[in-house]
């Protein structure tokens, strides 16, 4: 339970879990490669114990995808582990070093100041991955912080980051989230908070960054040589590994981030230190999913320039990996001049890449199979209209979808612009385009609602998760997101008043990181 500062209970977390007649203690088949690099990379550092952990949910699903038993994470002992209260066997946590540019300024150390690497599993598929505590207590990096990690951000990033992976986006993962029963001071006193989150790995161009900043090559060349063998181990053999390893993030982030483009997402904070090696989404502090469109759309309270808005993230993505080349400089070539072209190429290759990738994205949500060069250029009308048009950017590729298996349809399209000048001309120059294609109206419609989702983690929603959960500890909210979110693709009973866009007094204009 949470109690007020006066002592008085405020909440007791609702649990998403099956009751167990006896208590369980978790195995976890711990396997810690990181934890065997040199200690200049980390600092071992346990958790820091907190008052009265309680479970707020599991997610049973990805518990079995690695090998751990969901009851058992769920037991009084799992708990405790999830909250940080108990070390288990085989675990060495540690908190990672790394540096960071944020927001355009570099900052030679950052490192996990509030979360711990607890250890590394190897899923049932064999893949490595992290189990990690967000909001675990002080580490040796925290610089003043308190550690901790508030109940809201983490419900925020437990919801976005579950519907990520349900929309095929590379992302880091939530296990399990706890209250802690202790407070946490932000703006004002709030409950606190543990996520335990798992990801292929918590390498970042940030920890690269640090070992650069250091002049350490003999640490870039071993962090390199780890990350090749971890995540890129069909590189390892090659003569120009380095050079190959470069490329193969440059092409992992240039398809994240046309990902996130076409389901309308803005991350809030592209730090360097955010920017996984893996090419998997990490961090959902400020983030937020566009409802109206726009292309300089911005949500994060702390983004006063705009530098990381919505149409800005392909731009900012391609300037980090521009700050990655930087740092492998010393094991790129023979010489610095060497080292330079060969890194200039490989970043040069970047934008093709990223438009590859959202070109394909496009076409598919607009329902066209086979690609011609003119189509960029009816993916671009079609979002100028909606930006002209105040539209909804989820509705209307979902009512599209509708609309090329039934052309009635497009008039539930039209009632999504407040202005819907140039609408009717596109529209005709779709079905022109799709008049090319020899598969059924019905088939093209279905192939486009298979990536132009019904629902998303809307931001009115996921505050009123929040605040139901942080005002009288009603988790429902919370819980029926998640679960719903777990099928975006699927229209239902029961989901209308999900898919609808906030009302005038519903909007959210800022979002905020979690420190």
């Amino acid at each position: 339970m949470v109690r007020d500062l006066t002592g008085v209970e405020l909440f007791r977390p609702s649990v998403h879990m099956v009751r167990m007649d006896t208590p369980i203690t978790p195995t976890i088949p711990f396997d810690n490669s990181y934890a065997r690099l040199p200690e200049r990379f980390f600092s071992r550092v346990n958790p820091t114990p907190v008052a009265a952990p309680q479970l707020i949910r599991v997610n049973e699903p990805l518990a079995r995808d690695l090998g751990i038993d969901p009851a058992a994470l769920a037991s009084p002992e799992g708990i405790a582990m999830l909250a940080g209260n108990r070390i288990a066997e085989g675990s060495d946590p540690i908190a990672m070093a790394y540096a960071g540019h944020q927001f355009g300024n570099f900052v030679p150390q950052l490192g996990d100041g509030r979360a711990i690497l607890i250890g590394e599993v190897l899923d049932t598929h064999g893949i490595r991955r992290d189990i990690h505590l967000k909001g675990a207590g002080r580490t040796p990096y925290s610089r003043m912080g308190d550690g901790r990690a508030a109940l809201g951000p983490v419900l925020r990033e437990y919801i976005v980051s579950e519907a990520f992976a349900a929309l095929g986006i590379p992302t880091t993962r939530a296990l399990a989230a706890v209250t802690t029963g202790d407070w946490v001071l932000r703006e004002e006193p709030l409950p606190g908070a543990v996520l335990a989150r798992v990801a292929s790995s918590h390498i970042r161009v940030g920890t690269f960054q640090f070992f650069a900043a250091r002049k350490d090559t003999e640490a870039i060349r071993t962090l390199a040589d780890y990350a090749i063998a971890r995540h890129y181990p069909d590189l390892t053999d090659r003569p120009e590994k380095y050079r190959d390893f470069l490329s193969a993030v440059i092409a992992r982030q240039g398809e994240l981030i046309a990902k996130w483009m076409y389901v309308g997402f803005i991350h809030g904070v592209m730090n360097t230190d955010n920017c996984a090696i893996t090419g998997e989404t990490i961090d959902f502090g400020p983030c937020a999913f566009m409802d109206t469109y726009h292309p300089s759309t911005v949500f994060s309270s702390i983004d006063h320039a705009g530098r990381y808005a919505f149409a800005s993230q392909p731009a900012i993505a391609n300037w980090n990996l521009v700050r990655f080349a930087e740092t492998l400089l010393p094991i790129l070539g023979d010489t610095q001049e060497q080292a330079i072209a060969a890194a200039q190429e490989r970043i040069d290759a970047y934008p093709a890449v990223f438009q590859a990738a959202i070109t394909d994205g496009y076409a598919a949500k607009l329902g066209i199979e086979n690609k011609s060069s003119d189509d960029t250029t009816l993916i671009q009308d079609f979002l100028t209209v909606m930006a002209n048009g105040a539209a909804d950017y989820t509705l209307s590729f979902r009512t599209l979808s509708d609309a090329a298996e039934d052309p009635a349809k497009e008039a539930g399209l039209s009632a999504l612009f407040s202005e819907a000048a140039g609408l009717d001309a596109w529209l005709l120059r779709w079905r022109q385009r799709l008049a090319t294609d020899a598969r059924a109206p019905r088939d093209i419609a279905a192939a486009m609602r298979a990536v132009n989702p019904v629902i998303i983690p809307r931001n009115h929603q996921v505050e009123a998760a929040i605040k139901a959960a942080v005002g009288t500890g009603d988790f429902a909210p919370f819980h029926r997101l998640v679960d719903e979110l777990a099928k975006p693709f699927d229209d239902r009973p029961g989901i209308d008043d999900l898919k609808l866009p906030p009302k005038p007094d519903e909007i959210v204009r800022a979002t905020f990181c979690g420190t």
